[in-house]
């Protein structure tokens, strides 16, 4: 089992930056992806940002030029820098990683999500 446990989230004016943290804890084997989600009230989580093991990296439109995805693979932490903050960004946002078990059979961790507010 692995357990992620993020942190970094709070209340920030437009135009300020938060930097969210995010690490994997348990029997890690190895997290393929790792990233980022949101989920709006009554709606359905959606991608922020991901970024494999080797570094490929996936970024939602809405995100592009201000938001960046980093990992230590090490330390199995992915961190989001999120600068140029809009008040549309405030959301909770997930922790998510993914292995593949055997015959790539996909497994999926969540964190408990952390609120980031952005006021106008």
């Amino acid at each position: 089992q692995v357990q992620l446990v993020e942190s970094g989230g709070g209340l920030v004016q437009a135009g300020g930056s938060l930097r969210l943290s995010c690490a994997a804890s348990g029997s890690i084997f190895s997290l393929n992806v790792m990233g980022w989600y949101r989920q709006p009230p009554g709606r359905q989580r959606q991608l922020v940002a991901t970024m494999t093991i080797s570094g490929n990296t996936n970024y939602a439109d809405s995100v592009k030029g201000r938001f960046t995805i980093s990992r230590d693979n090490d330390k199995n932490t992915v961190y989001l820098q999120m600068n140029s903050l809009k008040p549309e960004d405030t959301d909770v946002y997930y922790c998510h990683a993914r292995t593949y078990l055997l015959e790539n059979t996909p497994l999926d961790y969540w964190g408990q999500g952390t609120q980031v507010t952005v006021s106008s």
